[in-house]
């Protein structure tokens, strides 16, 4: 079983526009709904891959009520804590010329619901694989990502960590399965610019030293670039078409790669990876099974 663990899940409320002016009514064109937050969108492409997952997290009030409502009408099974006090957060998407972007903050999350996190975590089995994604609230501290490695530490659990800065470098000492920066994520990691693909494969050679057992880069327009658990080198291209959707492509990848290494193939895993990205970029809202096989025609 594939887990995913989202700390502030969000209902993202898409608004088209066709002109936006501060201080005056504006109509939308168009409005969309998803429900989301990084390790939902991660269970959502592996649903449309067939791979079962069930999604880990906190929701709280009405709005944490829809979320959960919705993520399991995609077809992905839930064990969320329920906080006692607040709202799941609303995110709203500004479409129009430009991309605005209002997040919501999301509820407070004390030590007695973490320690429900940590009850559910518990029923992870040797074999089994954990995928922790995106940012944490203010009131998650600062170090749970490490707890969580930790408690499983021991076990035969693949462990993937999508996260940047301290939150990332901090879990290395645990052998995450997989890590995946992006880019400008692993410059910033080492206070570096990234110029050219040779830097991209040294530092993430020296990310491989300090733990992690495989790095995954993605590089926008320059595609993607693998360092394996074995020290092999494995690159990717980018998918064509047209560019429609920022949000989640990054979850896709990491949601393609891990159903694709299931077999052990590297360079499918990451060819699976760049599909699932591709089509979520391409699409208005996540990856779809049959645009994701169209595209990996291309590769």
């Amino acid at each position: 079983m594939i887990y995913t663990v989202t700390f502030n899940p969000a209902i993202d409320y898409v608004v088209r526009t066709d002109g936006v002016k501060l201080g005056s009514v504006n109509r939308a064109v168009s409005e969309e709904m998803y429900f989301g937050g990084k390790g939902i969108n991660v269970s959502a492409v592996l649903a449309e891959l067939g791979v079962k997952s069930r999604a880990l997290g906190f929701i709280a009030g009405f709005t944490g009520e829809a979320i959960e409502r919705g993520v399991k009408d995609m077809g992905i099974e839930t064990d969320f804590v329920r906080l006692r006090e607040g709202n799941s957060r609303i995110n709203v998407k500004l479409k129009d010329a430009e991309e605005t972007e209002i997040n919501g903050q999301g509820p407070h999350i004390g030590s007695e619901a973490l320690e429900e996190l940590f009850s559910k975590l518990g029923n992870i089995r040797n074999g089994d694989t954990l995928i922790l994604a995106g940012s944490i609230p203010n009131s998650v501290p600062s170090d749970i990502y490490e707890k969580i490695l930790l408690s499983l530490s021991g076990r035969d659990v693949r462990c993937a960590v999508d996260a940047s800065g301290k939150l990332l470098l901090n879990v290395l000492k645990y052998r995450p399965f997989l890590i995946k920066p992006n880019n400008f994520e692993l410059g910033e990691l080492f206070g570096a610019e990234i110029a050219s693909d040779e830097d991209t494969v040294h530092y993430a050679e020296k990310l491989h030293t300090m733990g992690a057992r495989n790095v995954l880069v993605s590089m926008a327009e320059k595609g993607a670039l693998l360092l394996d658990e074995n020290g092999k080198i494995h690159r990717c291209g980018i998918c064509k078409g047209e560019l429609k959707n920022s949000v989640g492509a990054g979850d896709s990848m990491l949601a393609g790669f891990m159903a694709g290494i299931a077999d052990g193939d590297y360079d499918r895993a990451l060819r699976l990876g760049t599909a699932c990205g591709g089509a979520t970029a391409f699409s208005d809202g996540l990856a779809k099974k049959e645009l994701i096989e169209q595209l990996m025609k291309q590769l």
